[in-house]
């Protein structure tokens, strides 16, 4: 996917969500993460069940994927440039977490399981990061769990082998017990991205 089609994808997420749907969490009165927040979050409900396969071959639920702190992203491995890109920043984020003790899982979900097959995510998750959990599924399990996100996705005219994938680029920090805290963007680098998730992981502990 080009930059281009990244920057379309993010417009028309904006559009599907509806304007009036944005709005600044961090000044909501009670916000346990007030202190945490980037700035504007998508209104409403982000994150819920779904029903996927991981690379076994084995279908699992959210419950069983979101287990601890969790980056998850959808995009597709034979994205050429956005998605390599995001999940090196993602993996690079939950590294430094892991030096400061924290422990953070990499989530990626696919949103082209025409030719992201089980087997395909496994070799991706084994080259990409030991702890990185790939997943994929039916047509109408994919599209589930996108809806459940808010991202978007539209497949581009190409023949049945290649072709590229039109799709948002946010990275969700899903917390168990909690849900969806916050997303963030492209531009944010591997070391605040781990300080940000560290901020809420650790309000979230000191919550408990």
């Amino acid at each position: 996917m080009t930059r281009l089609y990244a920057g379309v994808a993010v417009g028309v997420v904006a559009a599907f969500l509806g304007g009036s749907a944005w709005y600044v969490i961090a000044n909501r009165a009670g916000d346990a993460f007030a202190q945490c927040r980037q700035g504007q979050i998508a209104g409403g409900e982000i994150g819920g069940p779904f029903t996927l396969v991981n690379p076994a071959g084995e279908t699992v639920t959210d419950a069983e994927v979101i287990t601890k702190p969790s980056l998850v992203y959808f995009g597709y491995t034979f994205c050429p440039d956005v998605c390599p890109f995001d999940m090196q920043r993602n993996v690079e984020a939950v590294d430094i977490l892991d030096e400061r003790g924290i422990d953070v899982n990499p989530v990626f979900i696919s949103i082209d399981p025409d030719r992201d097959t089980p087997e395909a995510l496994g070799d991706y998750a084994h080259n990409m990061h030991p702890k990185l959990i790939a997943l994929t599924g039916s047509a109408e399990q994919v599209k589930t769990a996108s809806q459940a996100y808010k991202t978007y996705y539209r497949k581009q005219p190409g023949d049945d082998e290649f072709y590229l994938v039109d799709h948002s680029t946010f990275t969700y920090l899903m917390i168990p017990g909690t849900g969806f805290v916050d997303f963030f963007r492209r531009e944010v680098t591997p070391e605040q991205m781990a300080d940000s998730v560290a901020c809420f992981v650790e309000a979230a502990s000191a919550g408990k």
